[in-house]
């Protein structure tokens, strides 16, 4: 049975456009340590913590992002990103800083003592792409509300 809010999780599959192909390939592959799936002329695809990411050569359709203010930040409405264990989530950060990876919002705990707390942090791919990586220190407040 197929529904939404199903129990065991799957790869998921995320396209999205890109300005430059071997920036966007230095950027995943060396930055963020994703491993590189098949390649063509016009699109890579990466693996993400286990989910398939295919950049695509696109540079028309790449825009600007826009945000909204939660938590007293701007944050990217239009991103994407990985909810991952605390652990790894440091861990990532700890890689980011080593690269100097300039953060649109640096890595901090929101929501502090509120449902929903979470660490976070939100950075653009070479192309402008907004990212964010999360992590609960509990799954079940994932979807609480």
């Amino acid at each position: 049975m197929l529904f939404c809010d199903a129990m065991s999780i799957r790869p998921f599959h995320l396209a999205f456009p890109v300005i430059d192909l071997a920036e966007t390939q230095h950027f995943y592959q060396t930055v963020l340590g994703c491993t590189l799936g098949r390649t063509s002329t016009t699109w890579i695809d990466f693996n993400l913590f286990g989910h398939q990411l295919t950049a695509h050569l696109s540079p028309a359709e790449v825009q600007p992002v826009q945000t909204n203010p939660v938590d007293g930040k701007a944050v990217p409405v239009r991103h994407w990103g990985v909810i991952l264990d605390m652990a790894d989530w440091e861990q990532l950060a700890d890689r980011l800083k080593q690269h100097d990876v300039t953060f649109v919002i640096a890595p901090y705990v929101r929501f502090k003592g509120e449902i929903g707390e979470q660490a976070t942090m939100f950075l653009l791919d070479p192309s402008g792409n907004a990212l964010e990586f999360k992590a609960f220190r509990d799954d079940a407040a994932i979807f609480a509300s």
